[in-house]
């Protein structure tokens, strides 16, 4: 797809390894180095993307009628300085977990900005027939490093010390904002009618024209309820299998590590399947295989059986939703005008993160009250619902009509989301 993308498409790749070698990186250090509790852990892990997500919520209109390149790189090097601040702090003995939780909030607005400003970046340089293609290969690339990231981060906190995977993390958004830098090219900055004042209608038009299209919506409210339903089960897996069941923490990780594998597959097989059956058949197909599998998580059992049906039960959700996820996203940038591309884009992302942490932080308070096995099961339960939303196919697709692009044409893009 040409030299520039080959750029843009480096810059993502070397972003993602940092951010996976950094996972959880933040409750590793608030556990090690600041020997948090349960609760203090919880908080960092909720209230951070959380209050991130409404910082960002000014940001999707800002970045509209911005030049979306320098905004990008602008938030790699935004995401690079306030990580930085994490080993220097530690390195002068002054770490503690309010620095943690205001880097946090950080970096989380400044991932939303990122992905608003990348998404309407994409759609402006990649040709509409090529969209699938580049959402696939940032999906590839993403579950590659995923396979990749975790173990070699642990490895890394293992010999080099609590803080050594957010330097990484740090180091690959620099080397993101010089790739992106490197792609070149002229983008005049987006007009707009009126005063460049932003309005108060401003902040709303994103959620106004997702829940004003009836392709979006559909997806819009399936695919909030179903990652947050699948996220919310994490906590207390990883309380179960290393608590009562007793695996070690290297078992914890490669069962969600080996399994990740199955993103590569489903990410190649995601355009074919498109292309044969339709985008709106393989989304509905794909969203609904998902929710067949964690609900097998609550039945977890020690031993090397308990840890293969992990595995196994993993590999079926992350391959289907390895399916899913270019195409809702190539869909949804289809479905939405380039001139509110970055709107639309940051109320998605506000509104998940947010939703996932609200729910996280109550489902953490349901397995303290039932145990973890039965909020792992109640998540399963309700997760089986969501393909509801999906059941109907829209008369009309509600494809975004056409706009002068920002940017000369180009067979390039930028990565939809980090």
């Amino acid at each position: 797809m040409g030299r520039r993308f080959g750029w843009l498409w480096a810059a993502y790749s070397v972003s993602a390894v940092g951010t996976y070698l950094a996972f959880d990186a933040f409750s590793v250090i608030a556990v090690i180095a600041l020997h948090a509790d349960s609760a203090q852990v919880a908080l960092l892990a909720a209230t951070g993307p959380a209050v991130g997500a409404v910082a960002a919520v000014p940001l999707g209109p800002w970045v509209e009628f911005r030049r979306k390149r320098p905004v990008m790189m602008a938030m790699d090097l935004v995401r690079c300085a306030a990580l930085l601040t994490i080993p220097a702090a530690y390195a002068l003995g002054g770490l503690g977990l309010g620095q943690l939780l205001l880097v946090s909030v950080l970096v989380a607005a400044a991932d939303i900005t990122f992905n608003a400003a990348s998404g309407a970046f994409l759609k402006s340089l990649v040709p509409a027939d090529r969209l699938l293609t580049a959402n696939a290969r940032f999906e590839s690339s993403n579950w590659t490093a995923l396979v990749l990231g975790p173990p070699l981060g642990g490895a890394a906190i293992g010999v080099f010390g609590p803080v050594a995977t957010v330097v990484a993390n740090a180091v690959s958004f620099l080397l993101s904002a010089l790739g992106i830098r490197a792609v070149g090219g002229g983008e005049p900055r987006p007009g707009r009618t009126g005063t460049d004042r932003l309005r108060a209608t401003d902040l709303l038009d994103g959620w106004r024209h997702i829940l004003g299209s009836p392709e979006l919506r559909p997806l819009f409210f399936n695919n909030l309820a179903a990652n947050a339903l699948i996220m919310v089960a994490v906590p207390p897996l990883a309380v179960l299998m290393l608590g009562p069941l007793g695996f070690a923490p290297w078992q914890y990780g490669l069962a969600f590590a080996a399994p990740c594998l199955g993103g590569l597959l489903g990410s190649r097989l995601a355009r074919p399947l498109a292309a044969r059956h339709g985008q709106w058949r393989v989304l509905r197909g794909a969203a609904t295989l998902r929710t067949l599998w964690p609900l097998g998580l609550a039945f977890v059992r020690p031993g090397l059986s308990g840890l293969l049906l992990v595995m196994v039960l993993e590999f079926g959700v992350i391959t289907c939703s390895a399916v899913y996820s270019p195409v809702y996203a190539t869909r949804r940038l289809e479905c939405t005008p380039n001139d509110r591309v970055a709107r639309t884009l940051s109320a998605w992302s506000i509104t998940g993160k947010a939703t996932t942490a609200a729910l996280t932080a109550l489902w953490g308070l349901l397995a303290s009250l039932t145990g973890p096995r039965t909020a792992i099961a109640v998540a399963g339960v309700l997760l089986l619902a969501t393909p509801v939303l999906l059941l109907r196919e829209p008369r009309k697709a509600a494809t975004a009509p056409p706009s002068p692009a920002t940017v000369p044409p180009s067979p390039d893009g930028s990565p939809p989301s980090r």
